[in-house]
Formats: structure tokens, C-alpha cells, sequence
């Protein structure tokens, strides 16, 4: 079954463009923004005699209004909103498997409670509630990545809990039950791998979703402060000089909505392997 869904995984990606494109385009960000500090650039030389530059030769994204070289803040931005998305998607999916897993896997009352402690959260409208517990930590990337990997987890437990609801029934964990596993071992060792491609696959829906939270965040000023870049703080920086320098905006707002797209579409890709009823229809 799992060779047979690999193989359906690799017919699908040699086949769609989409997939190469994605990959390839995630591939490039996520090089550039290492190779950054190898070039010598720095993102925080200021030229005052070259202030707003549009795009040339020489700055290939132009400068901003400190005559700062956009493409070097660009890439070291990219490297800011890859870290955020990354580390925010594995503290998101650690608690939200956690939550997910206890939920499903002892059932009753804990269920009742762990779901109830889920709507909670997922009443409240996320953009309040990060700004405000935002507002209690010091601002920088360490909260952030805190921030938005404490309260993006509720959809992740919820997809844990149902997968680990059906996983339980299966006759090995059931028959590991009747002589006495300790229910620890049997979520960990018989549980937890059968659910593994789903967590694969939500995973890169965290990290995209991560992303675009932290854009939001630093757009509306909350986010990551100055000196350091992100994508969404530049976004915010650009605000001002929209008429002037209107690439200052559009260069890491197409790169956001390049980014998440890819994700996204990688994602899918995951989904064949996941998923048993994709993985039957796409032969």
C-alpha cells in the first residue's frame, strides 16, 4: 500500500508543472536566504544619496527609504518568515497532536474536555487574540513564533483526534490493550505511526498559515520590529512610500502569496500518501 501510494506521489509530481514549479520556487527562497550571508551584503547599510533607487543593475529590487539594498532585505526576510513558519508550525503541531491524540485515544469525559478547550479557542477571532497576547510579551521573533504556534493549533488537534479515534479500533492496538501495554507505549509505538502522514500533511498547511500570520502581524505593526525584516514587515515599512516606490510593497507581497501557494500545493501533493480515497482516485 505504501509503495503503491509513492508511486502515485511520483506520477503526480512528474506530472503536474505546478509541483516542479512550487518545489522549485521554495527551493530558491529557502537557498538564496542562506547564500545571503555569504555574498557580503549588508541589509542594514544605509545610503542616504540613494534613497528609493528603483530597480536596477546594481540594486536588483531597488532601495528603500534609507537607501538600503532591497534585494539583500529581501532575502534576509524571506530567511525571518521561513523561520517563523517552520518553528511556529512545530509548536502548533506538537500541541495539536498532543491535544488530538489524548483526545481521541482516551475518549469520554477527556474528549469531552479537550474538544471544549478547542472551541474555546476557535471562538475567539484569532487576529484578537494574537494581539493581544502579543501585546504581553516583549515583541521580537522568539514571542512570535510563540505566539502563533500556541493558538494555531485547534484544526490540527481536531484531524489528530479523528484519525487516532479510528486508528484505536484497529485489532493490533486493541489486542496490545488485552494483555496489558501500557496505554503510553500503545499511543506511541502503534498509534502515533499510523497517523504520521496525516501530521506530515497538516504540517505544511501550518507552516503556510504560519506565514501569512506573521505578514499580518508585522504589517499591522505588532509583529516583527526593526531592525530585523520579514516579509510582512516590509510590507508595513512600504506603506509609506507606496507612490514612490510601489515595488517596495509588491516584490514581498507577491513573494507571501508565492510562498503560501507553493506550500499549499505541496500539500496536496502530501495528500496522496495520506489519504487513502485520493490515493485510489488518483491511479
Amino acid at each position: 500500500m505504501k509503495n503503491r501510494r509513492l508511486e502515485i506521489m511520483k506520477r503526480k509530481f512528474l506530472s503536474d508543472k505546478g509541483m516542479w514549479l512550487a518545489a522549485g520556487f521554495l527551493l530558491l527562497v529557502i537557498v538564496a536566504s542562506i547564500a545571503v550571508d555569504y555574498t557580503g551584503l549588508d541589509p542594514e547599510a544605509i545610503n542616504v544619496q540613494n534613497m528609493l533607487a528603483e530597480p536596477s543593475s546594481v540594486h536588483w529590487f531597488g532601495t528603500d527609504e534609507l537607501g538600503r539594498d532591497y534585494f539583500t532585505r529581501v532575502l534576509y526576510g524571506a530567511r525571518v518568515s521561513l523561520i517563523v513558519g517552520v518553528l511556529a508550525m512545530v509548536t502548533s503541531v506538537f500541541i495539536g497532536v498532543t491535544v488530538g491524540m489524548i483526545s481521541g485515544y482516551f475518549g469520554g469525559s477527556v474528549d469531552s474536555i479537550c474538544m471544549r478547550i478547542v472551541d474555546i479557542f476557535c471562538a475567539i477571532p484569532w487576529i484578537i487574540m494574537v494581539t493581544v497576547i502579543s501585546m504581553l510579551f516583549k515583541r521580537g521573533l522568539v514571542s512570535i513564533i510563540i505566539v502563533i504556534g500556541c493558538f494555531s493549533w485547534m484544526e490540527i488537534a481536531r484531524l489528530v483526534r479523528a484519525e487516532t479515534m479510528s486508528a484505536k479500533n484497529r485489532e493490533y492496538v486493541q489486542y496490545a490493550e488485552l494483555i496489558g501495554v501500557p496505554k503510553l507505549k500503545i499511543i506511541i509505538q502503534h498509534v502515533l505511526p499510523t497517523i504520521i502522514p496525516v501530521i506530515i500533511t497538516a504540517a505544511t498547511g501550518a507552516i503556510a498559515s504560519a506565514i501569512m500570520v506573521e505578514s499580518s502581524m508585522s504589517f499591522l505593526g505588532i509583529g516583527i520590529q526593526p531592525p530585523m525584516a520579514s516579509w510582512g514587515s516590509l510590507l508595513q515599512t512600504a506603506q509609506t512610500n507606496l507612490s514612490k516606490a510601489p515595488y517596495m510593497a509588491f516584490i514581498p507581497g507577491l513573494l507571501i502569496v508565492f510562498t503560501i501557494c507553493s506550500f499549499n500545493k505541496l500539500g496536496d501533493l502530501l495528500r496522496l500518501y495520506a489519504e487513502p480515497r485520493i490515493s485510489q482516485e488518483g491511479k
